[in-house]
């Protein structure tokens, strides 16, 4: 497993106050990695850090390879400068980008070709490329404060792509949109994703980061509650996953049946309803179905409610809050 971001024990306080804990974060290449925490976790200082836009007190960072080490020591900064060219690597996209509203789309993408170091001719190849990829062909003339809250998010994102880096970090890139702006960013994180580029997305709407990411990491007051592939995270949820079934007429026949499914904890029922809890996060309706079928039932309607990563998100925060305020 190649990574592009690892981290040991990164903390960083800010007087009194830890932002980052001890945070171990380890990104693979080729993923699109959900960065997850309520306000105030610490997921902007992180990403900071990161990209080299603030220091840690201690522990360590690897960006792409290159390890920048934590500490007050002279030395930092240097370390820094001379691995600028590394950090060439990463594209970023601050959350609610600001950007002048005097200028057109095509200018602000210019300007930045410039402070990367591209060529006249790698900007001219570049550019039109991005704003086709974006989305904002036709419009990359107009000026930037003519743009909606989507297209601004989508021309910071074009930026973020303009050097050609091998891994994007995007900071809240939904925030502030509305549904039609959420799906036009989100299709456009995938697109990004086809490309063989790595993506590091920090959010807090758990449904955009359900339908893009193939990995999470949790943090709560800086520090890392859960961090693993999309499926495994949402496997946490303690308590029983829950199948409700409907039928044309029930017996005791069936409800015995279904009883006697070695994975089936408890069975409720109301009228020609039953609520089956199971034991396992698979999806076991299959199962379930044969042994009515066999016992005389006709279904008329079954559906099964797992655990999701709002599930898992609200108990993981919750017990680290109750933990720490005991």
């Amino acid at each position: 497993m190649e990574l592009v971001i690892e981290t040991n024990n990164l903390t960083k306080r800010y007087g009194a106050l830890t932002a980052v804990n001890k945070l171990n974060l380890k990104v693979q290449r080729g993923s699109i990695h959900g960065f997850l925490g309520p306000n105030g976790a610490g997921k902007t200082t992180t990403i900071k850090i990161i990209v080299g836009l603030l220091r840690p007190d201690e522990g360590t960072v690897k960006v792409l390879g290159h390890e920048l080490h934590g500490g007050k020591n002279e030395g930092f900064l240097q370390t820094f400068r001379e691995q600028a060219d590394s950090r060439l690597g990463i594209g970023y996209m601050p959350e609610l980008p600001k950007f002048p509203k005097h200028l057109k789309g095509s200018e602000l993408l210019d300007i930045y070709g410039r402070m990367y170091g591209m060529t006249e001719q790698q900007r001219k190849e570049q550019i039109p490329k991005l704003i086709e990829m974006v989305g904002l062909t036709g419009r990359e003339n107009d000026l930037i404060g003519k743009y909606s809250k989507g297209m601004q998010q989508r021309i910071g994102i074009a930026q973020a792509l303009l050097n050609s880096p091998e891994l994007v970090i995007l900071d809240e890139p939904s925030l502030g949109l509305d549904p039609v702006g959420m799906v036009e960013v989100r299709e456009l994180v995938k697109n990004i994703a086809r490309e063989g580029i790595t993506v590091f997305v920090s959010s807090h709407l758990l449904f955009e980061v359900e339908q893009i990411c193939t990995d999470v990491t949790i943090i709560n007051r800086g520090t890392a509650l859960a961090s693993d592939t999309l499926q495994n995270v949402s496997g946490l949820l303690t308590g029983p996953a829950m199948i409700h079934v409907e039928v044309a007429q029930m017996s005791q026949n069936i409800i015995n049946a279904v009883k006697s499914l070695p994975f089936v904890s408890n069975v409720t029922q109301t009228g020609n309803s039953l609520i089956i809890q199971v034991t396992t996060h698979e999806d076991v309706r299959t199962q379930v179905s044969k042994e009515i079928t066999r016992a005389g039932g006709i279904i008329v309607d079954m559906s099964q409610k797992t655990s999701n990563l709002e599930d898992v998100f609200i108990q993981l925060v919750s017990k680290d809050q109750e933990g720490k305020t005991q």
